[in-house]
């Protein structure tokens, strides 16, 4: 069975936008093509309403350019589950009280089972100083963790 990947809305983002003058940034939307060409096959992609949602938003030919790279791929569903265990990731301080979207997103990813979250969110989600209280508290919900990671993580040896 191949594994299950959930995409957050920087990768769809990173994919599509004109390249970047920032440096760092034109590294990730790099790493990011490399990873959707080379990669993405293997593994079963997801996405949510949310990402849906966000995608869209926006410049209407980003928007458009967005939507259509993720037009076709399985959307999870935000149920009670999600939102309980959203709002539980902000009361625990796992996150903070103004990123309750990057929280709905690690809680889909979690509730739906799916073994990987990809993001370039390293603000709130793919952080190495949050990532013990993010895990503790889908635990303690009855969850398991997805894998956090960046697209660049997800390489393999062959990059």
């Amino acid at each position: 069975m191949e594994k299950r990947v959930y995409l957050e809305t920087t990768i769809v983002s990173y994919l599509t936008a004109r390249p970047s003058r920032d440096v760092i940034v034109l590294a990730h939307q790099h790493v990011t093509r490399e990873w959707w060409e080379k990669r993405r096959q293997d593994y079963e992609l997801y996405v949510s309403q949310l990402v849906v949602d966000e995608a869209g938003s926006g410049d209407a030919e980003a928007a458009r350019l967005r939507l259509g790279a993720i037009a076709g791929l399985p959307v999870l569903a935000v149920n009670d589950a999600v939102s309980v265990l959203a709002t539980e990731l902000v009361i625990e301080h796992a996150l903070p009280q103004d990123a309750i979207e990057d929280a709905f997103h690690i809680a889909l990813a979690s509730v739906h089972g799916i073994d990987f979250l990809v993001t370039w969110n390293c603000a709130h989600i793919a952080n190495a100083e949050r990532m013990g209280a993010i895990r503790a508290t889908v635990a303690a919900m009855g969850y398991e963790c997805p894998v956090i990671c960046t697209p660049e993580e997800m390489l393999g040896e062959s990059a």
